[in-house]
């Protein structure tokens, strides 16, 4: 790596050292909490796994500039800088054993947002050029065509045309004027166009105007994950311009825990203004309905299932309720897993993890702690709102030889729908 490369990520990692992450670093009490909180440690037993640690290097950039003590330090050589090996070796750290869940921030006992941190710190390892080719490969894609899988417009369209052949159904379209706007992600359009069915028969059974759009379907960011927020703001404001362009009143967040929080939390940040629309989670739309009777159900699931929390969605978006809700409709034998909500544990492929290869023996190693929630409750199906989630979850439960299907929330909801809606 060139010293101007260092240097440009130097830079970065000042720029990212805003009051937030200032406070939160001299408030840190180095109490290791956060290390509990976090699968990569429960599940290996490693320290170097303990969140605050990931951070090392932005904390010694801060400390470095921006503490007294340590400008002294570093003036006198007794203080080791930043170096190119150092960015190197913390690599690994922050881009395959975070998925920025947010749970140890929960857990923080002064309020520290370690998972914002992260992402702080994801700023400057992108810089310097140290990011994972799976992440950048990724990003470049979302960037020239518009899709992190590379999935194309012409992807979509057949996809479209299959289920109108299959189904009958209409799948709308560049429609003007339509309340909702939903988005997908490329894992959507690939592994699961049933999603893409489920919207249309929900929609058509509560009567709902709804639309895609030919310039903006995609909903991931790989911005966001790989630290990038140029990138980050671009691919925002490719939606917000095809939502302003067709006049909708409502974006819809697929079942995508990234996506979410990036076009609703992130998105007015990253393009400097408000929305003039609302932005709402696949699962918040369907429990409005729900409220409004607009969505009728019939028959419930037999089997004992559970529900996975996905993190951006519950603990860091705050759609908590509504899928119990959403489930409390279609199943009969409902259990929560323990530390469900707002605690519950990451899959541990969220934040690009399961975009780097070199990743996968580490968190299907974690995903033991997903094993251990199952194992809790005997659950017979497992219920989640997000196609990462769902593709991880099932690969984790293959590993582990657990004998439990996988379904999304959306296309369950879809399947029971009642014929009569009145």
């Amino acid at each position: 790596m060139s010293g101007a490369s260092l240097e440009r990520g130097l830079h970065a990692f000042k720029e990212a050292i805003d009051a937030p992450v200032a406070s939160f670093f001299s408030s840190c009490v180095r109490c290791g909490l956060c290390a509990h909180a976090c699968l990569f440690y429960t599940e290996t037993g490693d320290p170097k796994y303990t969140p605050i640690h990931k951070l090392e290097p932005l904390r010694r950039v801060w400390q470095q500039e921006y503490s007294f003590w340590g400008r002294f330090a570093k003036a006198l050589g007794l203080s080791r800088p930043v170096s190119d090996d150092m960015l190197t070796e913390w690599e690994t750290l922050v881009y395959d054993s975070c998925t920025m869940c947010g749970r140890c921030s929960m857990v923080c006992p002064v309020g520290n947002d370690i998972a914002y941190m992260i992402r702080r710190m994801r700023e400057g390892m992108a810089a310097s050029g140290h990011a994972p080719q799976g992440l950048i490969g990724a990003t470049q894609r979302a960037v020239t065509i518009g899709s992190p899988m590379g999935v194309k417009l012409p992807a979509l369209q057949a996809q479209i045309r299959h289920i109108e052949q299959d189904t009958g159904l209409k799948i709308p379209m560049d429609v003007e004027g339509a309340d909702y706007l939903c988005l997908l992600s490329s894992m959507e359009i690939m592994n699961f166009p049933e999603y893409t069915e489920s919207l249309a028969k929900i929609f058509k059974h509560a009567g709902v105007s709804w639309t895609l759009s030919s310039e903006a379907f995609e909903a991931t960011n790989s911005g966001i994950q790989i630290g990038v927020s140029e990138i980050a703001a671009e691919l925002v404001q490719r939606i917000v311009d095809a939502a302003e362009k067709l006049k909708v009143k409502t974006v819809i967040s697929p079942e995508c825990g990234h996506a979410y929080m990036a076009i609703r939390w992130e998105g007015p940040n990253l393009i400097g203004k408000p929305f003039n629309f609302k932005v709402l989670h696949i699962l918040e739309v369907l429990d409005e309905l729900r409220e409004q009777g607009r969505l009728k159900t019939t028959g419930k699931e037999a089997q004992r299932l559970t529900y996975h929390d996905p993190c951006q969605i519950a603990r860091r978006g705050g759609v908590v309720q509504q899928p119990r809700n959403l489930l409390n409709m279609v199943a009969d034998d409902f259990v929560e897993m323990p530390e469900a909500g707002t605690m519950n544990w990451c899959c541990g492929a969220g934040g690009g993890v399961s975009s780097n290869e070199r990743a996968d023996e580490l968190r299907l190693k974690v995903f033991n702690r997903k094993k251990a929630q199952l194992d809790a409750v005997k659950a017979e199906g497992l219920v989640s709102a997000c196609s990462n989630c769902r593709i991880h979850l099932e690969e984790g439960l293959e590993e582990y030889h657990m004998d439990i299907p996988v379904l999304s929330l959306t296309e369950t909801i879809a399947e029971h729908l009642a014929e009569d809606k009145t």
